[in-house]
Order: structure tokens, then sequence, then C-alpha cells
């Protein structure tokens, strides 16, 4: 009998460790099942999966554009319109991502500030990540890099824009503050990565590359991989100085009486395991709708009359952002600035510094020509953003005027691509005034500049724009630019 027993007692102590295993969380009370209680362990956890999905998929009210999703994959095989694909996969898409944001803040809450800080940037760009891939699949390299420049310009002139903003508006009595310093780690690391994309543009835009067509590429590769060792070196100053993020910024604040809010923080709503799976199965959805949604985008812009560039830039960002609009606006309105900062400012940090040269060196892998020539105008748009960002933090304070310019700088973004012409879509004429223009008219060499002009339309990815010019015969050019030689050979003379 005391055999027995002991085995009875071993067989019920295994159980209660391998149920304690199956649903143990900080949060929640851990109990033990004896022998005779397994069918009450089986019950508990099928009501903890059960309150799980009620949590995830039920508790928002931007969950009701998840049928959407389906809708799409429905409209893709039923209907030959591509602007309806696109916008249920846009629509679909949204939940999915604010989703997996809220999932990662569940997961964040079992970490410390600096890794659920990295967390939420992880998981809230593998959006932008996942479009992005898909597209360099299909060839789309100007999708891929106008959408990657339009997510950092997204979360750095709305989403910090709309953060100020909301919480000027609830603290309206006084200044709102942040870590400074911080934000100058940040600022810089945009700086960098401005630094990076700029050089290629010019490099290509003033035609000064050693090889044309090579060149560009060459330091592309080479700049992506000094600015990924550069993010990870900032993951490394930031995990050893954990103590020092996301939180108030001195001795001074310490003492503010906003500080007791800190203390009613609310637990995790889901334990760690249920917040690890449901990121698994939202990024595998998303990865499914990111399908349909990149191969609907040239058949959209033609339905719906919209730029494939102003898509790019601006309509595929906000979708990809959700998750850091709401979190960065939620957060902002409980004083808590310093992390609407880390998930603004941080996700355009990893980017700009992980996401683009992650890309590169991806596209470097499946032989794809993708490099950091963003074009000059996109370049530009860029650069202005971070001189204007770094502006505004500079002095550590925000409030609702700042956050109001940030966002009407992002509408005056907006325009300007809702009006822009991507060069790699411009008529052949345009591109052959662009090489004139490019080439010494002393000099004119017709070999030289066709050659030149067909390396252009290369470069762009625009395989029927370059069949065409590949078909036209090469006498043809010759003797256009061999009158224009003789026209500028007159007016010399004159």
């Amino acid at each position: 009998m005391g055999s027995l027993q002991m085995a009875a007692l071993e067989g019920g102590s295994k159980l209660e460790l391998e149920s304690e295993s199956l649903v143990s969380s900080s949060s929640f009370p851990r109990e033990k099942y004896s022998f005779h209680e397994a069918p009450q362990v089986t019950l508990y956890v099928r009501n903890r999966v059960l309150n799980s999905i009620k949590t995830v998929v039920f508790s928002s009210k931007i969950n009701l554009l998840m049928p959407f999703g389906p809708l799409a994959m429905l409209a893709n095989k039923l209907f030959n319109s591509q602007g309806w694909v696109f916008l249920f996969s846009l629509l679909g898409i949204v939940p999915l991502a604010e989703r997996l944001g809220y999932t990662t803040e569940q997961l964040a809450c079992f970490t410390g500030p600096t890794v659920g800080g990295l967390l939420n940037a992880t998981f809230g760009n593998a959006t932008e990540l996942i479009i992005s891939i898909y597209a360099m699949k299909r060839g789309m390299v100007r999708v891929v890099q106008q959408s990657l420049l339009g997510s950092i310009l997204s979360n750095m002139l709305l989403v910090l824009g709309c953060a100020f903003f909301s919480g000027g508006i609830v603290f309206s009595n006084r200044e709102q503050v942040f870590n400074k310093a911080s934000a100058t780690v940040d600022s810089g690391l945009l700086l960098m990565a401005v630094m990076g994309l700029l050089f290629p543009a010019v490099l290509h835009s003033t035609g000064t590359e050693l090889h044309i067509g090579k060149s560009a590429l060459a330091l592309s590769r080479f700049t992506s991989c000094v600015m990924l060792v550069a993010y990870a070196s900032y993951l490394v100053f930031q995990l050893r100085n954990q103590n020092n993020q996301y939180v108030p910024v001195g001795e001074n604040q310490a003492e503010s009486p906003t500080e007791g809010s800190s203390n009613d923080e609310e637990g995790p709503e889901i334990s760690m395991w249920e917040s690890i799976i449901w990121l698994s199965i939202l990024t595998s959805w998303i990865s499914i709708l990111s399908e349909y949604l990149v191969n609907a985008i040239e058949g959209a812009s033609k339905d719906l009359k919209l730029p494939v560039a102003f898509i790019s830039v601006i309509l595929l960002p906000i979708v990809g952002n959700a998750a850091e609009h709401a979190a960065a606006i939620m957060f902002a309105m409980k004083d808590k600035l310093d992390i609407s900062l880390g998930v603004a400012i941080g996700s355009s940090t990893q980017i700009s510094m992980f996401g683009i040269p992650f890309c590169v060196v991806i596209g470097w892998i499946m032989g794809i020509p993708l490099d950091l020539d963003f074009q000059l105008f996109e370049t530009a748009t860029l650069f202005i953003t971070v001189l204007v960002v770094t502006f505004m933090l500079q002095d550590g304070t925000s409030n609702y005027l700042k956050g109001l310019m940030l966002i009407l700088c992002y509408l005056i973004v907006a325009a300007s691509f809702f009006v822009h012409m991507d060069p790699s879509r411009m008529d052949p004429s345009l591109v052959g005034i662009v090489v004139l223009q490019r080439v010494n008219p002393v000099n004119l060499d017709s070999d030289a500049i066709f050659e030149e002009w067909i390396c252009l339309r290369l470069r762009n990815e625009e395989s029927d724009v370059t069949q065409r010019l590949l078909n036209l015969k090469q006498s043809y050019f010759t003797c256009g630019f061999r009158v224009s030689q003789a026209f500028v050979s007159l007016f010399n003379k004159f």
C-alpha cells in the first residue's frame, strides 16, 4: 500500500508539474491539481484558450475589419477588379497589425522596459518587412524603397505628431517632458541613415559613378552592412543602459506628481506563451494578405487613379503603422511620452538602420539589385523630415502645437507624393531630355548617350519601357543627337 501510495503521489506530482507548465504565468495564480482532478485541468486549459480568443479577437472594435481579409481572397477569385482586392487587403491588414501590436505589448509585460520597447518596434514593423519581401520577390524594387521610406516618414511625422497633439490636449495646462538623451541618440542614428541614403542618390544623380549602374549598388551594399553593424551596436548600448531608457529624465522629474500613475500599471491580460502563439498566428495571416496586397498594387493604381508612389509612400505605411499609431497615442495620453517616443522614433530608427539595410542584403542574396538610391526627391524629403523632427526634440518637451506642426508637415509630404512623377515611370522622351542635360553639350557622343539611356532604364527595373528602348535602332538616336550637336555648335559660334 505504501508503495502504491508513493506511486500515486509521484504520478500526481508529475501531473501537477505538467499542468503548471501549460498554464503558468506570472499574472495568474498557480493552482495544484491532484490525479483525480485531471478533467478540471482540461477544463481550465479550455477556458484559458477561449478567454484568450475572446481577449485578442473580440476585445477591440477595430477587429470589425477582420472579415475584409477573407473578402480580399474571395474578390481575387471571383472578380477581376484589382482595386477592390487592394482595398479589402488594406482594410484586412489594419486590425491584424493593431492586434500584433497588442500581443507584443502583452509579451513586453514579461520583459524589461528596453526589451519591451524593442519588441514593440520589431513586431510593429513586421508588416512593412513582410510586404517588402513579397514586393522584392515580384521585382517591384521601387515599391520596396518607397514603402520603407513612407514608413519612416509616417512614424516621424504622423505617429509622433498625433502623440504630441493628443498628449498636449489632455495635459494642456503644462508641457510634457521626455528623455532628451534617448531622443538625441535616436536622432543621431536617423541622421546616419540619411547619410547612407544620400551618397548613392547624389552619386547617381550627378552622373559621377565610376561604373554606371554598378558603383551605386556596390556602395549601397557596403553601406548597408555598416548600418547593420551600427544598429547592432545601438541594441547593445540600449540593453546595457536599460535602467536609463524610457524613464523620466532626472531626479527633478521623479518628484513630479504624475509619476504616481506608474504605480497604476495594468497587468497582462494573456500569458506569455499565449502572446507568443498569437504573434505567430497574426504574422502568418499578415503574410497571406500581404501577398494579395502586393499583387494588386499596380492594378489598383490604374483602377483608383492614384500614383504608385502615393500608394507606396502614404497608404501602405499607414496600414503598417496602425499598431505604433494607437500605442503612441495611448501612452502619450497617459503622460508616458518616453514610451511614445520609443515606439515612434524607435520604429523609424529600426526601419532606417535595420529594415532598409536588411532588405538590401536580402535582395543581394536573391540576386535583386535593390540599392540605397531612393532618388533625389525621396532622399531630400527624408533629409528635411529628419531635420524638422530633430529640431522638435532638442529641448526635451512637447505640446499640442508641436504635434499639430508635425501632422501638417505630413500632409505636405502626402500632397507632394500625390503630384510626384516617379523617375522610373517617366516617358522615354523625358528620360532623353534628362540624359542630354547630364552630358557635356560640347562633347556629345551618341553611343555613350544611348548606352547611358539604356542603363537608366535597366536601373529602374521597368521592363516594358526597357524593352521598347532596346527595340529602337541605334541609328535613330545617332541621327537625332548629331542634329542636336549641329545646333549646339552653331549656337556656340554665335
